[in-house]
């Protein structure tokens, strides 16, 4: 790296960006892209963060790199630095901060301050690209947007208005900047671009949401904490690495070989990977909406109507490997305790499918309290009981009673979890614990994946979480419910967002199977298109037999037949025909 000193400000020419810092002002120009602010915010439950003072920066260069600091006197802070470090192909910036508190916000690239030039208030990143990429499903369905246009990442979301971002939960935490203008919901610009994503292992991933947040032409970003991580004596944030690529997918590519190289995901799938993993699947949730007629389709879940449904599907050369029973097969979703009444004979009907060299999966709903003691959930400011808690022993141990139940007496092959952005949100929130926003969730999937594969070793875990560090919770991840509509009121075509969040989860976890899903369907032509194109995108999995929920139009023995040679050949169209038990994605 070249480093040229003047009186006013460093510059850094590694190659691969330039960089001029400021020894003047509390910022740096990365040329073509931003210019960085270098003022952060470290709130506590007790005080709002502002920098009164900037000092001036310190330069230590070294082989093969340069570290910036940027010391700031601070109203929360015994003491406050941000940090430059500068490799020759990424910049991190991170924030330090000594003394005591409990976190609530922290920003980075912008933060609250009163400058030696007596300009104050609150100060934000010069943005200089023109669209910035989202990892994660939205609705409205916007890909890349304007950079105008705020992000969250998050565990945190549900259908309501402005709550729609945490189909995957959690993405990986990644943005990417281009300087072309967006256009299309899916429509990804050509390059240069770059990436900006966040260095953090589980332990370090306690905050609940990052947020871009721009305005008028800036933006910083903010960390949510929630008032749950506790700092006594020093704490550093997480740094976020910014470097070019050529796409956002190698921007995504970029941000998990950055964790693995520094220890913090894991290289690959913890578990080998079972033949009977990729064959079709078959879920009978739209069909359970698709039948509904009025009805809650939890109602449907009920083992004569699957036998109806898979009977159907045999009749038409269409054999899954793997069955999901989903919502609602059990009395309560904390406890999973098989209703009888929906399905009377749950352990004799799976051995039976286990004749039939089929395997059976169970819909598990994360964080429900139904059916849990209070002392074993995480609870509100009156003891209300909000989500079960992975923090403390007595749920866990649930868990691996849960687990000996399901995959040893009934002979269960697995679970599909769902749910996983029900995440219990709040300041005032009580658990067993310290721990907090995703580094809780992989303490609940860890649980729930060790205690499962400690009674079955070949159980399949599927969860929708395609961030790297949680590549050792997961055998497969699930691309989730399709949405539906752009920002501009027009309908998103299903093949185009399956191959999005394709290509952002194979990107983040590449070792990982892909269960493709397959609800909701807007049309019987935007089905026939999606199950056409699943087995080249991963496990295909099957909703529907007997018509579209959305639409009402029913499903024909011809649309039938082209699944079956679709997803097994030619010869599996054949009526009556059974197809060989294949797998279909490697």
């Amino acid at each position: 790296m070249r480093i040229t000193t003047t009186d006013k400000a460093y510059h850094l020419d590694s190659g691969h960006y330039r960089l001029t810092v400021s020894r003047v002002d509390p910022r740096a120009e990365l040329e073509g892209w931003m210019t960085l602010s270098l003022i952060a915010s470290v709130d506590t439950a007790g005080c709002r963060d502002e920098t009164y003072q900037t000092l001036p920066p310190v330069l230590v260069a070294g082989e093969d790199r340069v570290v910036i600091d940027f010391p700031q006197r601070s109203t929360a802070w015994e003491a406050k630095t941000v940090r430059l470090t500068c490799t020759p192909e990424t910049l991190a910036l991170e924030v330090r901060v000594e003394g005591d508190g409990v976190l609530g916000d922290v920003t980075l690239l912008g933060g609250r301050a009163v400058l030696n030039t007596r300009a104050a208030g609150t100060f934000r990143t010069g943005v200089h690209a023109r669209g910035v990429f989202n990892p994660t499903p939205t609705h409205p369905v916007q890909v890349v947007r304007p950079v105008s246009v705020p992000v969250a990442l998050t565990v945190i979301g549900d259908a309501s208005p402005g709550r729609l971002h945490a189909v995957f939960s959690p993405p990986p935490l990644v943005l990417a900047f281009c300087k072309e203008e967006p256009d299309g919901a899916t429509a990804v610009p050509g390059g240069p671009w770059l990436g900006a994503s966040v260095r953090a292992g589980i332990a370090d991933l306690t905050f609940t949401e990052l947020g871009y947040e721009p305005l008028d032409g800036g933006a910083l970003l903010r960390f949510d904490y929630e008032c749950h991580t506790e700092v006594r004596g020093a704490w550093t944030s997480p740094a976020v690495v910014f470097r070019a690529a050529a796409s956002p997918w190698e921007a995504i590519a970029h941000h998990r070989a950055d964790l693995v190289a520094h220890g913090l995901a894991p290289s690959g799938p913890v578990r080998e990977r079972q033949a009977w993993w990729s064959e079709p699947i078959f879920c009978g949730w739209g069909a359970q909406c698709a039948r509904a007629g009025g009805v809650s389709p939890a109602e449907l879940s009920r083992q004569e109507l699957y036998d109806e449904w898979l009977d159907r599907l045999e009749e038409h050369g269409i054999v899954p490997g793997t069955i999901v029973i989903d919502d609602r097969w059990q009395l309560t979703y904390g406890n999973l305790e098989p209703d009888p009444g929906k399905w009377p004979s749950l352990r004799e009907w799976i051995a039976a499918r286990h004749a039939r060299g089929q395997h059976v999966l169970l819909w598990w709903r994360a964080w429900s309290p139904g059916g849990l003691p209070a002392e074993e959930c995480v609870t509100d400011a009156g003891g209300r009981a909000v989500a079960a808690d992975p923090s403390n022993p007595a749920y866990r141990r649930r868990i691996q009673a849960i687990m000996e139940r399901l995959l040893g007496d009934l002979g269960t092959d697995g679970f599909k979890i769902d749910f996983t952005q029900w995440f219990p949100s709040g300041s005032h929130l009580k658990t067993y614990g310290a721990t907090w926003g995703p580094a809780l969730l992989h303490e609940l999937l860890a649980s729930m994946y060790e205690a499962a594969k400690r009674v079955k070793p070949d159980a399949l875990m599927i969860t929708h979480t395609p961030h790297p560090a949680f590549g050792d919770v997961s055998d497969m991840i699930r691309l989730n419910d399709v949405l539906e509509l752009d920002p501009h009121g027009d309908p998103v075509p299903t093949v185009d967002q399956l191959r999005f969040r394709h290509a952002v989860a194979t990107h983040a976890m590449p070792g990982h199977l892909i269960d493709t899903d397959q609800w909701p369907m807007p049309s019987r032509a935007d089905w026939l298109a999606y199950a056409q194109a699943q087995p080249e995108l991963g496990v295909p999995a099957l909703y529907y037999v007997e018509s579209i929920d959305n639409s009402g139009e029913p499903i024909t023995s011809e649309d039938l037949h082209l699944v079956a040679k679709w997803w097994w050949g030619p010869a599996a169209s054949t009526v009556g025909t059974i197809p060989d038990r294949i797998a279909v994605c490697e």
